[in-house]
């Protein structure tokens, strides 16, 4: 059963999407690094690793449906931060963004009548509710460290600990 060309189109975009998250949260990481920050260097390298997985999901989707994947250009990310309030208000944002693509993309292969694809996205539905949770935990978070020295030394030894799912 072939994938309707509508579906198939915003299937790639994502792609590129989940690509370029990977790429801006390992530039976020490579920020961290050369901030001294490597617990929060961590978490987003493995926040990279994971979100480039998302995008080998779908690809390999596409791939089990007979059909092809077409990679494009992914943008460059910003690779400068003001501060790690900014930095991770911006995951966050970019977390919504995501959710709103997935949900765009879960609507077009509903028009589509593609139950397959509706299956498959369903996973992405709730994986973006656990993106959204965690960064919004870790804005919350930084909220309350504030600009105390020994306060964001404890928050990056926090995050540090995260390992890969």
């Amino acid at each position: 059963m072939k994938i309707e060309q509508k579906v198939l189109k915003a299937m790639n975009e994502q792609i590129n999407k989940e690509l370029f998250s990977s790429y801006l949260y390992l530039s976020m990481s490579a920020y961290c690094e050369s901030e001294n920050y490597p617990g929060c260097a961590k978490w987003l390298e493995v926040q990279s690793n994971e979100e480039r997985e998302h995008a080998m999901k779908i690809y390999r989707y596409i791939h089990e449906r007979g059909e092809s994947v077409e990679l494009e250009a992914i943008d460059k990310p910003k690779t400068e931060f003001k501060n790690l309030s900014q930095l991770f208000a911006m995951v966050f944002d970019h977390e919504q963004k995501i959710s709103a693509s997935i949900t765009a993309l879960y609507e077009t292969a509903m028009k589509a009548n593609d139950y397959p694809t509706q299956i498959m996205l369903q996973w992405f539905i709730t994986e973006q509710v656990e993106e959204e949770k965690n960064a919004h935990e870790i804005v919350d978070l930084l909220k309350k460290v504030g600009d105390s020295p020994v306060s964001v030394m404890m928050f990056d030894r926090q995050l540090g600990a995260r390992t890969g799912k």
